[in-house]
């Protein structure tokens, strides 16, 4: 965990000695071939070291990170406890993972224009039966080149060795965690800290979907930052929305059209901080390119991931967690690991939460450059180079204990009134000293807010 967390605080461009103010408490990990909860506990960490770096200019001194590991090993999986009302499923009927002629090959069909990709290659209906009888037929590499090209979403399943020799593989480790570049000459403004809520006047504008950038904004604001979402008019995520919109109010904006194109730029001029999850080229087709944002707001704090990659061939390939744990060798090494003839993925979408935390303490490091220097910067992270921090990490140790079952001590206190009916949180896996972590708003769905600040 501490070799983990060092190396992710550097990346971001940390001051190592800032690790002393660090610790750690809880046991056990979740089962898996990977280091899951070391990288869960460390991810979260690297939020808040960049929270306490932030809270410097109100306080003598940093205050003390804390992490349970138990909690963030828990927070990875979902935080969100319904009461009396079941949260819709996560997945799409005929989405998963198939076998095919050659191999495994997942089909991520969540979105309706991804489903209707995959399912007018292989020329059935929605129905999994028919789904893998038509898949049986195919070899896994042609299908997936198939339905990508088709603009569906897909992976096949590789070892880690063949990921490594893959074009995009070796594009991928040439790629630092996280990448940055400044832009000095805009005015350091004077943002008042207050350690009980330290983000308190801060704008974040979201353009992230499933998963990690709506986990990086759900953490900003959970220490008081204004979340704006904006969404297209006909994009819902039912399956996370309840999870990942805690604190934030939810828009939409057609990007395509002249009125809300102006409304956005408006939006965008005002904002703080911009996190967004478009593939590597789509704000540049819809003529907001990273000159554009750059001249119109000079000290925007531009945080952007993408799933493949800012490099090589797959830089503006369609992709999720689960995709890219088939993609870059982790599926296999978890099947190797149990013993099975089938992909084993993590126990939880851990290149999603690690990232999304991730793409948090960028953000943070980046109003704190701007609060310092003056400076404007932008921020690059990728699903599959936080794959290989977590490869790379190396194998679960062989004295791994499981985590203790949740109890109702681990829920935080009051009940959260969510459009889907009640619902209780757990308990913070974060803990700065008089800095709690806490949603002024609840969960809502998407489209419930004007796009206002």
């Amino acid at each position: 965990m501490r070799a983990l967390s060092e190396a992710i605080w550097t990346a971001l461009g940390g001051d190592v000695d800032r690790l002393q103010h660090l610790g750690f408490r809880g046991e056990g990990s979740l089962p898996s071939a990977f280091r899951v909860s070391d990288l869960a506990a460390a991810s979260i960490a690297s939020a808040g070291l960049a929270l306490s770096e932030w809270l410097e200019s109100s306080a003598a001194l940093s205050p003390p990170v804390v992490v349970d590991r138990r909690l963030a090993s828990f927070w990875f999986s979902t935080s969100l406890r319904a009461q009396g009302w079941a949260p819709p499923g996560m997945w799409d009927t005929i989405a998963g993972d198939y076998r095919a002629s050659n191999g495994w090959i997942r089909l991520h069909t969540n979105a309706p224009h991804h489903r209707a990709a995959a399912l007018s290659i292989l020329g059935v209906r929605a129905e999994r039966d028919l789904v893998a009888a038509a898949v049986a037929d195919w070899s896994a590499d042609a299908l997936e080149q198939a339905v990508v090209a088709t603009g569906g979403c897909a992976a096949r399943m590789v070892s880690q060795d063949e990921w490594l020799r893959h074009p995009q593989g070796i594009a991928v480790a040439s790629e630092p965690l996280v990448w940055r570049d400044e832009f000095p000459g805009a005015p350091s403004p004077k943002w008042p800290v207050h350690r009980e809520r330290p983000l308190a006047g801060i704008r974040v504008l979201d353009l992230t979907r499933v998963l990690a950038g709506p986990v990086a904004t759900r953490f900003l604001a959970g220490f008081g930052a204004e979340v704006l979402r904006i969404d297209p008019p006909d994009w819902d995520e039912p399956g996370v929305v309840p999870e990942v919109t805690l604190g934030k109010r939810c828009a939409r904006l057609d990007l395509r059209s002249p009125d809300d194109r102006e409304r956005f730029l408006l939006l965008l001029a005002s904002a703080d901080v911009l996190v967004h999850g478009y593939r590597a080229d789509a704000l540049e087709r819809l003529g907001f390119g990273s000159d554009v944002r750059r001249a119109l707001a000079p000290g925007l704090v531009d945080v952007s991931l993408n799933a493949y990659g800012w490099s090589g061939p797959w830089q503006a390939r369609r992709g999720f967690d689960s995709l890219v744990q088939m993609s870059v060798g982790i599926a296999d090494g978890g099947r190797h690991w149990r013993g099975e003839d089938k992909p084993i993925p993590l126990p939880v979408q851990a290149l999603d939460h690690a990232t999304g935390y991730l793409l948090a303490a960028a953000a943070l490091r980046g109003l704190a450059l701007r609060r310092l220097r003056g400076a404007g910067s932008r921020w690059r992270l990728s699903l599959a180079r936080t794959a290989r921090l977590l490869v790379d990490a190396g194998g679960q140790a062989p004295d791994m204990i499981d985590l203790a079952a949740e109890s109702t001590a681990d829920l935080a206190p009051g009940v959260e009134s969510t459009p889907w009916g009640p619902a209780r949180r757990l308990q913070p896996p974060l803990r700065l000293a008089g800095s709690p972590m806490y949603w002024d708003l609840p969960a809502t769905e998407l489209g419930s807010s004007l796009a206002l600040w």
